[in-house]
């Protein structure tokens, strides 16, 4: 279950859907828990016991700061959920504009489909080529049909040696494991490649829904998403 929204709302929308009566009760002045988002600002000031006034920043109802902000992905778990329950009609999106990472000393778009990877300056001409490859191969790639597999085990081969079996470069690894599949640290190197395969295919499915951008994100905050399965 996506930590963003609690489980327990969404087993009220579950209920509510299936005609029960569900009484909410938060101890908190605002919806989300840990992942709220917090207004107007001068309720962020008394959460964090902070002295100071905050006229100089406007009015106070038109931030929503997210204590623990987050994108989700446009064809992730999470929207899955919102749409099965119905929470899409009580919320507002806004795609994010884009998806980048900071190399020596530029900015870069991170490829997600086949044509931004013809464009993309962060790889060579050889390392397009077999970035394409591999972004076919995931695209592509169905569990339940081995013939996807182009002769690769997913459950055997480590990603480590994916990204050798198609020649990566050490730059074209970095961004492609971290920025695309959104692996925290290296360990996922040396385990079987299924999961990095599944989450390249993410990334590239979100993208192919906005173009610009894999990402979603609430306009008016996180707080948003529980505070939808409450209504």
């Amino acid at each position: 279950m996506p930590k963003t929204v609690p489980p327990e709302c969404v087993l009220s929308a579950l209920l509510s859907q299936n005609g029960k009566k569900v009484l909410h009760i938060d101890k908190n002045p605002y919806y989300g828990g840990e992942s709220a988002s917090i207004s107007p600002l001068e309720q962020l000031y008394k959460k964090f016991k902070v002295p100071g006034c905050t006229k100089s920043l406007g009015c106070g109802k038109e931030w929503n700061i997210d204590l623990i902000p987050k994108f989700f992905l446009a064809n992730g778990e999470l929207v899955r959920i919102l749409v099965h329950t119905e929470v899409t009609r009580y919320l507002d999106f806004k795609v994010v504009e884009g998806s980048y990472v900071y190399k020596a000393g530029k900015v870069h778009k991170v490829p997600g489909t086949e044509e931004d990877a013809q464009t993309s300056d962060l790889m060579g001409m050889f390392d397009k080529r077999r970035f394409r490859k591999l972004l076919h191969l995931a695209q592509n790639f169905d569990m339940r049909n081995p013939r996807t597999y182009h002769n690769v085990d997913p459950n055997k081969t480590t990603t480590r040696d994916l990204f050798c079996r198609f020649d990566l470069g050490q730059d074209v690894q970095e961004f492609t494991g971290h920025a695309i599949a959104l692996h925290s640290n290296e360990s996922y190197l040396d385990q079987p490649c299924l999961e990095t395969i599944r989450r390249i295919r993410l990334y590239s499915e979100s993208l192919t829904r906005h173009n610009t951008s894999p990402y979603l994100y609430p306009v008016y905050g996180l707080g948003e998403l529980p505070q939808g399965f409450a209504r």
